[in-house]
């Protein structure tokens, strides 16, 4: 190869070079914060609605030994209500709280608090199987009897039964996370990002529970009663790579069999059933 061709090649490979070279400038290749996630962290509030099935709920005391079968409750929302941001009161409705940190691009754990509301409807009827043999001088007495599954109403002198300060879920979550922005033909995920979300919790229930059994005064504190399991299924919506908003669906089991109905320690009652939760959340996530 002579002198001139190899000059001519050198000069325009150095134009080539150089055209890419101003093509790249224009093209952003900044990171996405978005694009990875391990070692960021993400925290988040919100509300929830819940379903739980039938229950059978046995309570038990130096003069009763009684099961309630298939005892029916429900929840206490709110709805819209500003008590879910007023500092002051944001306890008081039924929430969600998460805090966690992804160990990789598509994995987290975090530790949660679902503080839900369990209501026995008033007034139900329901089969009733065991016995109660209160002093004649006790309230609650007329109730004495042995009974064989036979129906009975659950009238506020003989029962007053919820979870309402709260049916609180404390556990922890193993989580995947999908982004899916590309479905949708999203380009700039750092403007706003689309995710899945599963994951898979467990932990113990803290309830406070309000029970007016037989006349007996309640005991009315918190006290660890049980365990819960756990699955949950999401769609996550991020905007300005810090910012989002969270819809779930999370059902699980719960296992309480060591629950305080009044102010003496020989006074238990226990329950299983399983629940539904419909979750609205907001929260953030920032880099650590």
């Amino acid at each position: 190869m002579t002198n001139k061709y190899f000059l001519t090649i050198l000069i325009a490979g150095f134009f080539i070079a150089h055209s890419n070279g101003q093509e790249n400038k224009n093209i952003d290749t900044k990171p996405k914060f978005t694009a990875h996630n391990k070692g960021k962290i993400f925290v988040s509030w919100g509300g929830n609605r819940e379903n739980f099935s039938k229950s059978d709920v046995r309570f038990w005391g130096k003069d009763y030994d009684f099961t309630i079968n298939n005892m029916v409750a429900h929840d206490k929302g709110k709805g819209y209500n500003i008590d879910y941001i007023n500092p002051a009161r944001m306890t008081i409705p039924q929430t969600n709280f998460r805090l966690g940190y992804f160990i990789n691009d598509h994995y987290s754990i975090a530790i949660a608090l679902d503080h839900m509301k369990y209501v026995m409807d008033q007034n139900q009827i329901a089969t009733v199987k065991g016995n109660i043999n209160l002093p004649l001088a006790d309230a609650g007495s007329e109730f004495n009897g042995t009974y064989n599954n036979e129906p009975v109403e659950m009238t506020d002198d003989f029962l007053q039964y919820e979870h309402t300060d709260g049916l609180n879920y404390v556990h922890t979550e193993f989580s995947r996370h999908d982004d899916i922005s590309y479905l949708f033909k999203i380009k700039n995920t750092d403007k706003f990002q689309i995710n899945l979300t599963e994951g898979i919790g467990a932990g113990f229930l803290f309830p406070k529970t309000k029970t007016t059994l037989l006349g007996k005064p309640r005991h009315d504190d918190f006290h660890v009663s049980g365990y819960g399991i756990s699955l949950k299924s999401g769609i996550n919506f991020t905007f300005f790579k810090y910012f989002y908003i969270q819809g779930e669906l999370k059902g699980g089991y719960i296992n309480m069999a060591d629950i305080r109905t009044t102010k003496s320690s020989e006074d238990k009652a226990s329950q299983e059933f399983f629940y539904l939760q419909r979750i609205i959340c907001v929260g953030g996530i920032f880099k650590i």
